[in-house]
């Protein structure tokens, strides 16, 4: 599928570009560096080189249907502020994993829940997914609270099954499915 851009009212969702007119290279690089995305996300090494082959790696999975990565963005800029990803999508199966970040100067502006409420609807009504997975850490209450508000409920929790900060955490898998409200 070719990407496809989404306006989310006060944000704008489109694919990653690392172009002559947009270079979302030192967004993915401040997400690389940033501690408290590190935290909860595997992130690429934090070199320009890694920055590049990342946004190629997400040109791919769009183009292969394997998963589709939003850049989060202002949009009379174009500047990239946080990430959207659908991974693991399969959509003979009609299912998806959500992912997300934002960085430190969008954080609690509510980017990441407009954003997420908006590919979610694209998820349901246009790609016809029926269920899509979203795992919280425990102690990542900034993910908890993206969980609740798009309307995400807790069907398993992983034992141990994340590290932060040096220990083992639990994580909580939340689905959120197409005939909920």
């Amino acid at each position: 599928m070719d990407p496809v851009e989404i306006n989310a009212g006060s944000w704008y969702l489109r694919a990653l570009r690392a172009d002559d007119r947009v270079d979302d290279r030192p967004a993915v690089l401040a997400s690389c560096r940033d501690p408290e995305i590190r935290r909860w996300r595997e992130r690429p090494p934090a070199t320009q080189e890694a920055a590049g082959d990342y946004v190629r790696l997400c040109a791919q999975r769009w183009r292969r249907d394997e998963g589709y990565t939003w850049a989060v963005c202002e949009p009379t800029t174009g500047e990239m502020l946080g990430e959207i990803e659908l991974a693991a999508l399969d959509l003979a199966a009609g299912t998806a994993e959500a992912t997300c970040w934002a960085l430190p100067a969008a954080r609690g502006r509510g980017m990441i829940t407009t954003a997420l409420s908006a590919v979610l609807r694209f998820a349901f009504a246009g790609l016809g997914l029926r269920q899509v997975t979203y795992a919280v850490a425990e102690g990542n209450t900034a993910s908890s609270r993206v969980a609740i508000k798009c309307g995400f409920r807790p069907t398993a929790r992983q034992h141990s099954a994340w590290v932060s900060d040096g220990r083992r955490q639990d994580v909580l898998i939340t689905a959120r499915s197409a005939t909920d409200s």
